[in-house]
């Protein structure tokens, strides 16, 4: 995984830096190249203008007959020398022939063309007619495998004939040394961040990888049995909130398995026990070691183990029906205030061998809530069963219904006793789950009655929540819609 990742994060990033520099090093060259050619030919445009100036006021005031006379009389040498000065820094070539192609003067300065090469002008361009266009011409052509630019314009006489031409030439690459020099060092300057980036990537990878490959561990671990694997938390970022995540699944699912074995164990014992008692009493009394007189007894002892069993089976096919997700749920109106009542009524009995003070409380004499009927009093039952054996002798069990904004009716049963443990608080509501660890007070339960409520509760779309304070009291309370449509609705497993 390391060595992919860290190859997928060097791709991209040498991607993204080599692209970003070639982009860069185009745009630059380009730019570079774009205002050589026009300051390339501004120059020359200028210089062959110059030049015209220059010729044709020689023409104009030299004593000599003819154009190509004039250049080699004093003011034609005065007039070169002028040329030079002005072009010596400018690595252009300067000639300027006669009608005939014949170069009357010639000026080569560093690297400019020769003006062999300027001589290789196509001849249409020198085409004379009985009148010539004034305006310098700027054109290229290629010499001995380079690009040559050249300004070519005509120099007239007053009746506008052609008496010579003034040429000036230039490499187009004459600053061919600079785009090189950039190039270089955009080059060097990529390989440099390339570099960085390479290092940069390896740590940043490592630092990503590094409990990827823990948890990976960890994950391995869990699959061969070892639910204790945690994965070290470092920093605050995304790959921190990943690993605690990671640690809270390792949690809930050490917890569960926890639970899944203490559920086991405590089916096997629930199981167990009234059926070693059901058999032992039966096999009494077909014995005869069980005298008539004492059958009833047992009998009576035999039903309610019966029951015991009865209750467990149904609370697993409970669990059964809920992880299927095949469970309906008749919606429909009821009174929460009189199922409250009659299942206060069907604990009277332990109620008066705990001797507790019952508290009553509603809002109303009728409140109508809308709900599944039988499965509501599945919930009510159920949470009233733990009041009642968890509640410490003498104590105090209280019922209270009461209207709550949004249009709920919330439900609350509350018990003096041991109470639940702060950090058991957000557990009693997962499957298997016992707070009675030991067994002391819980006997019958395997720890899905908790479990079961919560999601019928929650798949009526309403809460269910636990408060307590340890060795004192404890209280469950649960919403429900008040009365007002009903219908059928599907309970998600």
């Amino acid at each position: 995984m390391f060595k992919s990742v860290f190859a997928k994060y060097e791709t991209a990033f040498m991607t993204i830096i080599t692209s970003g520099f070639a982009l860069l090093l185009l745009v630059v060259t380009s730019i570079v190249g774009n205002y050589s050619s026009e300051t390339r030919a501004e120059q020359m445009q200028n210089t062959t203008e110059f030049t015209v100036a220059l010729a044709q006021t020689l023409w104009e005031e030299a004593p000599e007959p003819s154009f190509s006379e004039a250049w080699t009389g004093s003011a034609g040498k005065s007039l070169q020398r002028t040329l030079a000065e002005v072009t010596e820094e400018q690595d252009l070539s300067v000639f300027v022939t006669d009608t005939n192609g014949t170069v009357l003067c010639s000026l080569e300065n560093g690297n400019a063309p020769k003006v062999a090469a300027l001589k290789r002008l196509p001849g249409a361009l020198f085409a004379v007619g009985e009148t010539v266009e004034t305006d310098p011409r700027t054109s290229s052509f290629s010499y001995e495998g380079m690009k040559v630019q050249f300004c070519l314009q005509a120099l007239t006489a007053e009746d506008g004939a052609a008496v010579g031409w003034v040429v000036v030439g230039s490499y187009e690459t004459y600053l061919g040394h600079i785009a090189e020099d950039l190039s270089k060092t955009v080059i060097t300057s990529a390989l440099l961040v390339l570099l960085a980036a390479m290092i940069v990537a390896y740590f940043l990878t490592a630092r990503i990888t590094d409990p990827l490959r823990e948890m990976s561990s960890a994950a391995r671990d869990f699959a061969a049995g070892k639910f204790d694997a945690r994965v070290r938390v470092q920093g605050r970022d995304e790959v921190s909130e990943l690993a605690e995540a990671f640690n809270q699944m390792a949690d809930s699912l050490e917890n569960l398995e926890n639970m899944r074995n203490s559920f086991i164990a405590n089916v096997s014992h629930d199981l167990r026990t009234p059926m070693t008692t059901i058999a032992g009493f039966i096999d009494g009394i077909r014995d005869g070691v069980i005298p008539p007189e004492e059958q009833d007894r047992y009998l009576q002892i035999v039903s309610i183990e019966v029951q015991r069993l009865s209750r467990l089976v149904s609370a697993l096919l409970d669990l059964s029906r809920i992880q299927a997700g095949d469970r309906k749920f008749v919606m429909r109106p009821f009174d929460i205030c009189e199922m409250g009542r009659l299942i206060l009524i069907s604990f009277e009995k332990q109620i008066e061998e705990k001797a507790l003070e019952v508290v009553f409380e509603c809002d109303a004499e009728r409140m109508m809530v809308n709900a599944d009927h039988d499965a509501i009093y599945q919930v009510f039952y159920n949470l009233c069963h733990n009041a009642l054996k968890f509640a410490s002798p003498r104590g105090l069990l209280r019922i209270r219904i009461c209207e709550a904004k949004g249009k709920k009716v919330t439900v609350s049963v509350y018990n003096d006793g041991q109470g639940i443990p702060a950090e058991d608080l957000q557990l009693v509501f997962e499957r298997f789950y016992k707070s009675d660890k030991s067994r002391g007070l819980d006997k019958t339960g395997v720890g899905l009655g908790l479990f079961i409520t919560k999601t019928i509760i929650t798949a009526h779309g309403e809460k269910i929540w636990a408060e307590s304070e340890y060795g004192k009291n404890c209280e469950f309370t649960f919403t429900l819609s008040q009365a007002g449509g009903g219908g059928y609705h599907l309970m998600e497993g």
